[in-house]
């Protein structure tokens, strides 16, 4: 397993020097938040990482383009703690708006659109969905 302090640490060095060199709305400031929420899910912080999420999501939807993927991250990324927290269906909701960005921003042949295909059979199962899974 990864040494989660050290990681804070050069997470929210880079955050601070980013919030010294960037605007406020700065896509480099929703990645470092987006890093540092990473490193909370991965440590079973989930409020905290659930908070940097959202933070890292409002810059990015207000910085680019409707359709970039690194908003389709954000998604995936937020699912991922409802996931982890047990709640589904909020996991769907949010992996079902990645997903639509992916499938109009990626080649159809592109890992993330399977990765987001796996999310939806996964969630499905542990809803004991098992027919709805299989369709994915």
């Amino acid at each position: 397993m990864g040494d989660y302090s050290k990681a804070l640490e050069l997470y929210e060095k880079a955050l601070k020097i980013r919030e010294k060199a960037l605007p406020p709305n700065h896509p480099s400031l929703a990645t470092s938040y987006n890093n540092i929420g990473l490193v909370y899910n991965n440590m079973g912080d989930y409020s905290k990482a659930l908070e940097l999420y959202e933070k890292s999501l409002k810059i990015r939807e207000k910085a680019l383009p409707p359709n970039h993927p690194d908003l389709a991250s954000s998604y995936n990324n937020i699912g991922g703690v409802y996931n982890d927290m047990g709640d589904y269906l909020k996991a769907l909701e949010f992996y079902e708006k990645s997903h639509q960005i992916f499938e109009k921003a990626l080649p159809p042949n592109h890992p993330h659109l399977a990765i987001s295909y796996w999310h939806f059979g996964s969630i499905n199962v542990k809803m004991h969905k098992y027919s709805e899974a299989l369709s994915f």
